[in-house]
Parts: structure tokens; C-alpha cells; sequence
């Protein structure tokens, strides 16, 4: 192999959905980011190789509008507005595509695609550098850097570099956990393959090879099939094709994937050709080969996550992310254990917080990590496993690990510096990330001293005053003493509307950031499933999304505008421009929404 030297700020390994917004939160806060990644596409269980539908904290129903707003914000649903929009047709290979662009189109960011890191050299409790390989073509990388994040959900970074983990299920006893084991053991989730089938205008024949495994109906009394609904019909399954828990699902791979083959085909075989279900025209389209892994590694980090921080809604001063998946376990034996559900989710009653000091490794002290690696008992795990919790908890990583870099301080240090925190949670919310309780405080987003706000015209409780609320979304599922109450957004009456900021004083002006309504409350997410996407608003932007609009300022010499936008789809926008002197009034003028008949803005932020 050849050897070559790289150097940056940050190595992320790992380029899932978490890896991949760890990567482009740090990048394009600055930071220079190398990204490795060992399959040739990008998005992990959520790429064209998996196709696992990205699930979070609003589980798997829509809210109430204007009563509950769960859908993670920030980078993920970026990515799931720009997929609703881009690819209504839902081709699973466009999620890859989406993904590689958004790493290529940013200069900060080095992406090594087939590239695995394998091996790391630790001085002093600091990681030194990591070396990587790509095999197909014959190149090794000594990748040296100042912090080191895993996010590659088996931990090879950090088991490299000798971090302390965890695996299997903890005793009731260890931690107090009242859904845990009574005795602790080895076991994990198991692993899932994915197939796709299409209905044809004759039938299709088909027959199991003898490998295949032989179901009947007593193996799925309780694993519905067949279908209309959320994941259960015939274009796409299953979830519930689950085993290997058993094993170890990271050096048994190999073997879990052969025996997933032969359970997939022999799923498919019984529903085709031996249930009650008409499938005669029905062909498979695709079956994957590369199995949905649901759990190894878990790290140990400087805050361990417990149920009862799940439960309680347990308040961290170093929140960078939250959860509210339901803890959601499944048996081991997958399949083979027919007479047992196979899942039992717990729903939570309120979304809660993660901390950053369950990222932070509490071996090498500039190792981080985000995924479903990330510090957390199997209970906890079970619910902050799911991709867009792992997306937030990657923005928030990126975000710490860039930040801290700027001022030279460790991660694991960073808990500990309540300033440094404070930046990062308020970098977080600038970037719409979702923290809970954490209100817009930035003492340099000028809409905060403005002397008035006014509107063309507003709705009852939703006046233009609301955009300066500190918060973007209404969130009830919380603790009452938690809760933000509000609209926290101005709703015009009517189209067009204008919204109007004016100070005492003239202030120089920059950058104009606008957070517009997505609808939150709704599912979306790309999925081959056809029940679970007609619960969605899929192919098209969010009808409450401001879709034209224009920004112009007020100075001296009068009105000027400053850009005009058409046909927007995306919750946040950032527009900079060429220092502006002594501005007196901001004027944001709304022309057209993508179905509402009013405006709807949460929160305007200026900067000098």
C-alpha cells in the first residue's frame, strides 16, 4: 500500500447519518473535517444498501398542528425537506447521492469513501493519529488531527485507541432500571435485511432455494405481513426479519447476514406461495445483503444514560441533543423466538435531554462519539438508537468539537466550561437545533434590542412580537415545569404580509437568518414503505413553508432590497451579505406560502 499523511482539526469515522451531520456541523462552522467512511455510499442503515426509514423522537404518528412539535430540526431535516422535495419518486439511491453532495459541497470537508480506519496511536491519554486503509486502491492514510469522533456504531475508532465499552443488557440491579434484566448477559438487538417487491400484470412464480428457511403460520402469529399500513404491506419488509442477537453481531456478521438471507427468502417463500395473502403477481425487486445492524459497542463516556433519565426528563446543563423514541426492545432470538412479541415498546411520557458528556469518552480525552454508540445502558440505548436522534446527537457533537477547538479545549474538558457550553447550545439553536428550555440568548442577534416589531397583520396569540420569543416550536410533551408556553411564531391573516423590524438606533447588518414553519408536527421521512408514506406530505415542500419572499433594509438613502427569494422549501435560511452600515429597519415581505394563505415565521435574526 502507499501511505499518505492527512491533516485536520477533526477525523470523524464513520459516515451514517450521524457521522455525516457531525461532520457537516463542524465543517461549516469552520473546522477542517476529514471524513472517513467504509462503504462506497454514504447514510448507513439509511443509504440505497439498508433502506431503513430515519425515525425519531415523534415515534411513528403525527401530532396535533400547533400542539406538538417533535420532528427533529437543524441538519436532519434539512436533509428530509431537501428528500420530500428532490425525490418524490423515493428512490432509495438518491438519499446516498444527497448525502455525498452535501459533504462534496462543502471546502472544509475531506470525504474518503471505502475507507476504513484500523488502527490509532495514543500518547499521553491523547490520540496522536489514526491510520485508515482503502483497499480498492491500495492506499493506507496516517490521519492526524486534534480530536478524534467515532461514528461508526461498532466503535472501531475507539477500540483502536483503547477507549473503554460496553455490551449486552444490564441487570435491574446495576443501575436501577426497572425494564432491564433480572440477570445481566451478553445478548443485543439482532440485525435486520430489508427486501422490496413490486406487483406485476401476471403472476410471478417463485420458488425458495433449499437453503431457504421454511416458515408456517404458527412462526408469524405474532409478525403481521401482508398488510395496508405503516411497514407491513408487500412492496417493502420487514422490520421484524430480525436475528443474531444471540451472537456477536460484529465478529459473527458474516454469519447473521447468510442466516438473514435464508429467514428473508423464507419470509418471503410463506407469504408468496403458503399464506393467505394473494401475492401471485407480486416479484421480488431487491433484497439487501448488507444487514440493518442494530447494536454492538457501546462506549463508556463521562455521563452513563439511565432509564430514569429518560423517564424523568432529567434536566443536563450540557444538553446538546434530545430523544423520545419509546425504549423499544426486541428479543435477541429475533425469529426464533415466534411466541414473543417482536418489539415492546415502552412510550414515554415526555422527550428528554442528552447530555454531551455521553459522547465524551472516559478513556483517551479527545475522543468523542455520536450514534447508537454513544455512552448509555441497553434500557437507555433502546431508545436513542434510532437515526434522527443519532443525527441531533451528531450536530451536537460537531458543533462541541468545533467550538472547542477554537479556544483549544479538550472534550473532555468541555463539560466542565460553563461559557463553553453556553456557545455551543446557543451555536445549536442558531442552527435550529432543538434544545429543550434553551432559549435564543445571543447577545449578538440584534432582533433582540430592536425597539419594534410590527406585521401587515397577525392571528390571535401569533403576533410579530413572537419572533423573538427565544423559541421555534410548541412542545408539550414535557414536564410542566419544562414547558415553553406559546406559539413562538407571527401568522399574518393573509398573503402577501410583511413583517417589519426597526431599531432606535442605526446598526450595521450582515447576515439575516429566518426560521420558517415545516410543520413539525407531521411525519416525514424517506421510506420505501407506501402506508407509512401516505401518513407523510411526501414529494412536495410543507404547505405552511413560506415559499417567496423578499428581505430589504431601511437606511439613509432609503428603502433597498436585499434578495429575493422563490419557490424556498427549507425551515432555515441564512442570507449574508456585504457589511451593511447604519440600518434602521429590516423588512421581510411574504409574497407566497406552499399551500397555507398566510405567512408563518418563527424567528428573524440579525447580525451585524
Amino acid at each position: 500500500m502507499t501511505t499518505h499523511t492527512l491533516e485536520g482539526d477533526l477525523l470523524v469515522a464513520g459516515g451514517g447519518i450521524s457521522g455525516v451531520c457531525c461532520a457537516l456541523a463542524a465543517a461549516r462552522l469552520g473546522a477542517r473535517v476529514i471524513l472517513c467512511q467504509d462503504r462506497s455510499v454514504l447514510g448507513g442503515n439509511a443509504s440505497s444498501e439498508i433502506r431503513m426509514h430515519i425515525v425519531g423522537a415523534n415515534g411513528m404518528s403525527a401530532g396535533g398542528e400547533l400542539q406538538n412539535e417533535l420532528r427533529e430540526g437543524g441538519l436532519i431535516e434539512e436533509i428530509r425537506l431537501d428528500l420530500a422535495v428532490h425525490n418524490p419518486q423515493r428512490s432509495p439511491a438518491l438519499i446516498d447521492l444527497l448525502l455525498y453532495d452535501k459533504c462534496r459541497r462543502e471546502p472544509n470537508l475531506a470525504l474518503y469513501l471505502n475507507t476504513t480506519v484500523v488502527s490509532a496511536l495514543v500518547e499521553d491519554g491523547l490520540i496522536r493519529e489514526a491510520r485508515a486503509e482503502r483497499p480498492s486502491t491500495e492506499d493506507a492514510f496516517l490521519i492526524r488531527a486534534k480530536t478524534f469522533i467515532d461514528c461508526t456504531g461498532d466503535g472501531r475508532l475507539g477500540v483502536e485507541a483503547g477507549a473503554p465499552f460496553m455490551r449486552g443488557r444490564e441487570s435491574k440491579a446495576q443501575f436501577g432500571e426497572s425494564l432491564a434484566q433480572d440477570e445481566a448477559d451478553t445478548k443485543t438487538l439482532g440485525s435486520s435485511i430489508l427486501f422490496q417487491a413490486r406487483k406485476h400484470d401476471q403472476p410471478m412464480p417463485f420458488t425458495a432455494p433449499p437453503w431457504a428457511r421454511r416458515f408456517t403460520a404458527d412462526d408469524f402469529k405474532l409478525r403481521p405481513y401482508g398488510q395496508s399500513g405503516f411497514d407491513l404491506g408487500l412492496e417493502y419488509g420487514y422490520w421484524w426479519i430480525e436475528w443474531g442477537g444471540c451472537l456477536d453481531t460484529l465478529k459473527d456478521n458474516e454469519r447473521i447476514r447468510d442466516e438473514l438471507l435464508a429467514i428473508t427468502l423464507g419470509v418471503w417463500d410463506f407469504v408468496k406461495n403458503h399464506s393467505e395473502v394473494d401475492a401471485s403477481h407480486w416479484a421480488l425487486e431487491w433484497i439487501g445483503f448488507l444487514p440493518g445492524k442494530r447494536e454492538s459497542r457501546r462506549f463508556s463516556g463521562q455521563h452513563l444514560l439511565t432509564e430514569h433519565d429518560l423517564l424523568t426528563s432529567r434536566p443536563f446543563p450540557d444538553a446538546i441533543a434530545y430523544g423520545g423514541w419509546p425504549i423499544d426492545t426486541h428479543p435477541p432470538e429475533g425469529v426464533d423466538a415466534p411466541n414473543q412479541p417482536p418489539c415492546t415498546q415502552h412510550h414515554l411520557p415526555f422527550i428528554y435531554d442528552i447530555p454531551l458528556r455521553c459522547c465524551v469518552s472516559a478513556g483517551p480525552r479527545n475522543l468523542m462519539f455520536a450514534g447508537r454508540n454513544l455512552s448509555a445502558t441497553h434500557i437507555a440505548f433502546a431508545s436513542t438508537r434510532v437515526m434522527a436522534t443519532c443525527a441531533v446527537v451528531g450536530q451536537g457533537v460537531g458543533t462541541a468539537a468545533a467550538l472547542a477547538l477554537r479556544q483549544n479545549t479538550l472534550p473532555a474538558e468541555i463539560a466542565a466550561d460553563a461559557q463553553l457550553m453556553h456557545a455551543i447550545q446557543q451555536q445549536l439553536r442558531k442552527d435550529d437545533g432543538y434544545l429543550i428550555g434553551v432559549s435564543n440568548e445571543d447577545p449578538h442577534d440584534l432582533v433582540r434590542q430592536a425597539a419594534q416589531i410590527t406585521a401587515s397583520s397577525s392571528q390571535t396569540n401569533a403576533s410579530p412580537e413572537n419572533i423573538r420569543s427565544g423559541h421555534t416550536r410548541i412542545v408539550t410533551k414535557l414536564p410542566s415545569e419544562r414547558q415553553q408556553p406559546g406559539l413562538h411564531r407571527w401568522m399574518s391573516r393573509d398573503l402577501p404580509a410583511t413583517l417589519e423590524i426597526r431599531w432606535c438606533e442605526p446598526v450595521p447588518l450582515s447576515e439575516v437568518g429566518l426560521v420558517f414553519d415545516t410543520g413539525l408536527h407531521r411525519l416525514l421521512t424517506l421510506s420505501m414503505a407506501d402506508g407509512y408514506t401516505r401518513k407523510m406530505l411526501w414529494g412536495r415542500p410543507q404547505p405552511e413553508t413560506v415559499r417567496d419572499y423578499e428581505l430589504s433594509v431601511e437606511t439613509a438613502g432609503g428603502w433597498q432590497s436585499l434578495v429575493s427569494i422563490e419557490n424556498n422549501h427549507q425551515r432555515l435560511r441564512k442570507h449574508a451579505f456585504p457589511p451593511i452600515e447604519s440600518v434602521t429597519a429590516l423588512r421581510l415581505t411574504v409574497t407566497a406560502a406552499n399551500g397555507l394563505d398566510h405567512a408563518r415565521v418563527l424567528e428573524v435574526r440579525v447580525y451585524g
